[in-house]
């Protein structure tokens, strides 16, 4: 709790002369793990400490017992094994509830955005949105058969009319911020980065090796995050073969979960490229485990390029270790390539020669995740936090000017698309 008890020693008294309610806003939450959920978490709780009332308004099984006051889920039907719940509307004690919060964010834009647009308006509730995800790869890796033309033209009608409802639009990183403009986003865009608790990481005791059948000469890659398309897993697999035949005690860790038919899909590749004694599915793990697994290990990998600012790899660097990724929004707002880890192009030559260079260079290694470590102090919960508490209470002093309604702007947008 050190770094909540910093956050209130140096919070700026205008900042919290009351108490603010504030409601986060997404289509899912635990205990489906993702980088949008540990971000509600660790905001949620940093705001707690620092004296305000933060409400979490989400989808999916009533019956789950949460381990933290004020979250409130409404009924939906479950998308098979996602975490998401399809539901067109809160209960209506939860729909007053959000029209009493005295600032609303919302973390999703299409199912929570379109509803605390209808709640918020009509009771003058000031809505901040943070874009979390690169929406149109997202599509391109989950919805193959739809053409790249037709999901981005979706993205541009869409967006566009959507932010412009909202009070405060925040990216988190530039790379995101310069996606964002090409999705023909007018609004004006704060860039605040995600933040991460790093005292779990900057003072994680390392899991014993032996433990994993592991020596203290093996080399230890480390992947850790969600099993799925967009993540590029295969891309990962087929460049790590080139450092198993170079490195005989290199050794991938998977860290993550994902839904069965991408897992049923994506496990059986390292035995087809002849690695599988060498790539290591750890599977899900509790999120208080994850800085000790990281801490064992020597070198974080990505090949993800759907990034928008990755909270695996802020973590990771948090945790010392020096980051190999493909140069794209996201993991390059977060790298920097030739001192706190390596870049490479997004082909498998390209990356396999970045990452054998750094797996047999160990005192580059001990650098870079010296200079990860330290880069990683930007992201601080505290700064993060006291960034967006800024912008809150802004919002909430600030008379907001009337907005046309979401669906009268798409007709208008489509129309002039179609003249």
């Amino acid at each position: 709790m050190a770094f909540y008890h910093s956050l209130l020693d140096s919070r700026p008294s205008s900042l919290y002369d009351y108490s603010m309610k504030i409601g986060m806003m997404a289509d899912t939450y635990k205990p489906y793990i993702s980088g949008v959920t540990n971000y509600i978490a660790l905001h949620k709780q940093a705001m707690e400490a620092a004296g305000h009332e933060v409400y979490v308004f989400t989808f999916g099984d009533l019956d789950y017992k949460d381990d933290e006051p004020r979250v409130f889920r409404s009924p939906g039907v479950p998308l098979a094994d996602t975490g998401f719940y399809l539901s067109l509307r809160h209960k209506t004690a939860v729909k007053k509830l959000i029209q009493s919060m005295d600032v609303v964010h919302v973390h999703h834009p299409f199912l929570s955005g379109r509803l605390a647009i209808t709640y918020c308006r009509p009771a003058h509730v000031p809505i901040v949105y943070t874009n979390h995800t690169r929406f149109d790869l997202y599509a391109q890796a989950r919805l193959p058969f739809m053409p790249k033309e037709v999901s981005l033209g979706l993205l541009q009608t869409y967006m566009p009319a959507f932010c412009e409802q909202m009070d405060l639009v925040i990216s988190p990183s530039r790379g995101m911020e310069k996606v964002l403009r090409q999705y023909g986003v007018q609004s004006p865009i704060e860039v605040i980065p995600n933040g991460v608790d790093l005292s779990r990481f900057h003072n994680a005791v390392p899991l014993p090796r032996a433990e994993f059948g592991f020596s203290q000469d093996d080399l230890l890659l480390v992947y850790a995050g969600r099993i799925a398309p967009e993540k590029n897993l295969e891309f990962l697999f087929r460049a790590f073969v080139g450092i198993a035949d170079v490195i005989p005690n290199a050794h991938l860790l998977i860290v993550g979960g994902g839904q069965k038919d991408h897992l049923e899909e994506i496990t059986p590749i390292p035995a087809e490229l002849g690695i599988a004694e060498r790539v290591h599915f750890v599977g899900m793990i509790p999120y208080e485990k994850l800085p000790s697994y990281l801490a064992m290990c020597d070198i974080f990998v990505t090949a993800s390029v759907t990034e928008v600012h990755p909270l695996s790899v802020i973590e990771a660097m948090g945790a010392g270790l020096p980051i190999v990724g493909i140069d794209s929004p996201g993991v390059g707002d977060s790298v920097v390539d030739g001192e706190s880890g390596l870049l490479a192009k997004e082909d498998i030559a390209s990356y396999t020669a970045k990452l054998t260079y750094l797996c047999l260079n160990r005192d580059l290694q001990k650098k870079f995740g010296a200079a990860a470590r330290k880069a990683s102090e930007q992201y601080s919960i505290e700064r993060t936090t006291k960034l967006l508490l800024e912008q809150y209470n802004r919002l909430t002093q600030t008379t907001k000017p009337i907005k046309p309604k979401l669906d009268e702007r798409l007709k208008a947008i489509l129309e002039e698309f179609l003249s």
